[in-house]
């Protein structure tokens, strides 16, 4: 065993990381998602196996940095008008699989003998889901934006509100002292609550479009007052009574108005990744390897109910309010793993000491368990439609009434074409499309140029066409012409490079001052490279020399 008295702490996270990345190229080889690969590093580094890694507060720290910007980006990327144009789906779906979910889940908690605490929340943890895991593999199929990934992150978003709440409330019952009343305290949360979601709604109207304004000019100093908004709105939530998660939350919604949130999601992923692997490497290395072998047949109960029940669950209420059991089907998979806010759930509840060690145990061994599993059922999900379909008519109505007007209304609102830069060509030739009935999204990293825009005709974001991980967030699947106005060669090539990357099949067109081989850019058959300047001075030309022919 290795004696960390003679290593430093330097060298103590260098061989974790070296860890962390074997074992994490091990889980991808095995089509494993790195979350489960991580918490397997804390085992595996932690003193239940090779007691490499302690408990320090180096490593709380840099966890709790990663949990506070994980809730950060979930807020930010809270996209309130997702819910209003997916109509009721998303709350009846949403509050309905939670409601049953604990309803069922606390039955069989208190059937099995556990104290009523422990089985709230056991409840609790079993029935929220990933946003961040179910929106990676929606992403990687390409199904973020089809009818059922829409209605999925409609329906996760709902639990990312409740599990704010949940964790609201469970630190109102936290801060109950022996000489507390709890009514007191619970007007004291609620009256804070209404403090922080006010100050919210200031920063939003009053401070953050200046601020951001300016600081947008340097995207590096974008990032850098992204996470100190993060850091900084946990911290002070925290110094007022409530957890830094509902903090670090609310400050992700606080941004997410906002014209830059995009670019600012996209920045930050990575070091949210980052961050976050220090949190389940310091949950891994919390468990007790020896205790969970008790627990595998309680997990498994468990495990079956998320994996089975919370997708049937979905169905039974889609296929009510009219949606075709392949949407219900599809729908349901994005709720058949717990999310890692139970584990972060488990965490408050065992250092408010309402739950103890064996159960935060349980209820990460279940994490482990539907985490891996539902990612198999997700990749092969039309291959498990297709063998399961028949099984599953009694969930569908005769007439999908609800699905055929969310279709149409689906596909009204996907832009056709996307046009980077929005100087004079770009703002022209966004405006002029648009007019002649193209859906177009106008894109551009000027913050001047976001700010000057008024055409409600054509939406606009903040965003570098350098930044491969930006295309995550534009909805691509029925974009048939990407438009480059940026005349940079260099900037072109990297755009080209990230859209072929990320399976778009639509047409290109980009800007030169100078004609170049299609095939040194990436470009293919039927794009387009315009020479603006030439092709004016073309066609000035040729008017000059017909003038009697033309009426300019």
């Amino acid at each position: 065993m290795l004696d960390l008295n003679y290593v430093s702490l330097f060298d103590e996270f260098a061989l974790m990381l070296a860890v962390s990345v074997s074992v994490g190229l091990l889980a991808i080889r095995l089509k494993q998602p790195l979350i489960v690969a991580f918490i397997a590093v804390g085992i595996l580094l932690g003193p239940a196996v090779l007691g490499w890694v302690e408990k320090s507060y180096s490593m709380e720290l840099l966890a709790e940095f990663g949990i506070a910007l994980l809730l950060f980006v979930v807020g930010l990327r809270l996209d309130l008008h997702l819910i209003k144009t997916m109509g009721p789906v998303s709350l009846a779906t949403g509050l309905g699989q939670i409601s049953f979910t604990t309803f069922f889940v606390f039955l069989i908690c208190m059937s099995l003998g556990m104290s009523v605490t422990t089985a709230i929340y056991i409840a609790a943890a079993m029935s929220f889901s990933s946003t961040i895991i179910i929106v990676k593999l929606l992403s990687d199929k390409r199904e973020i934006d089809s009818l059922h990934g829409r209605i999925a992150i409609g329906f996760l978003i709902v639990q990312d509100i409740m599990v704010v709440i949940a964790m609201i409330v469970i630190t109102a019952f936290g801060a109950v002292g022996v000489n507390t009343h709890l009514g007191y305290e619970v007007i004291g949360v609620f009256a804070k609550g209404v403090f922080l979601i006010a100050l919210v709604g200031v920063l939003i109207k009053y401070v953050l479009p200046r601020v951001l304004f300016h600081i947008a000019a340097s995207t590096e100093l974008l990032v850098l007052f992204s996470i100190a908004f993060a850091v900084g709105f946990a911290a002070f939530s925290d110094l007022i009574g409530f957890s830094k998660e509902v903090g670090a939350f609310l400050g992700g919604i606080a941004l997410a108005s906002s014209n830059y949130r995009e670019a600012i999601g996209s920045r930050l992923t990575s070091v949210r990744d980052f961050l976050l692997l220090f949190f389940f490497i310091s949950l891994g290395a919390q468990l007790n390897i020896s205790e969970l072998g008790s627990q595998l047949p309680t997990a498994l109960l468990l495990s079956i109910f998320v994996l089975v029940g919370n997708p049937l669950i979905v169905l039974t209420i889609m296929g009510i309010m009219g949606f075709r059991r392949r949407t219900g089907f599809l729908s349901g998979l994005a709720v058949a793993q717990i999310s890692e806010f139970s584990l972060i759930l488990a965490a408050l509840g065992l250092s408010l000491g309402h739950i103890d060690v064996e159960t935060a145990g349980l209820i990460t061994l279940v994490a482990l368990i539907t985490i891996a599993t539902s990612t198999y059922m997700i990749i092969y999900s039309h291959r498990l439609f297709e063998r399961l379909s028949p099984l599953l008519k009694a969930f569908e109505r005769s007439n999908p009434f609800q699905e055929e007007r969310l279709e149409i209304s689906n596909h009204e609102q996907l832009p056709d074409t996307i046009v980077y830069g929005l100087g004079r060509f770009g703002k022209n030739l966004a405006l002029d499309l648009s007019s002649q009935g193209r859906k177009v999204l106008g894109i551009d990293f000027d913050p001047m140029v976001i700010k000057k825009w008024t055409s409600t005709e054509v939406p606009v974001y903040y965003g570098d066409a350098e930044d491969p991980g930006f295309l995550l967030s534009i909805p691509l699947q029925q974009v048939d012409w990407v438009v480059s106005t940026i005349t940079d060669k260099h900037i072109n090539k990297v755009l080209i490079n990230a859209l072929r990357s990320e399976g778009y099949q639509g047409k290109i067109a980009i800007t030169l001052h100078k004609k170049v081989p299609k095939a040194e850019l990436g470009l293919q058959e039927g794009d387009v490279i315009f020479l603006p300047y030439q092709q004016a001075a073309q066609r000035t030309a040729h008017f000059i020399s017909n003038q009697d022919k033309y009426d300019w």
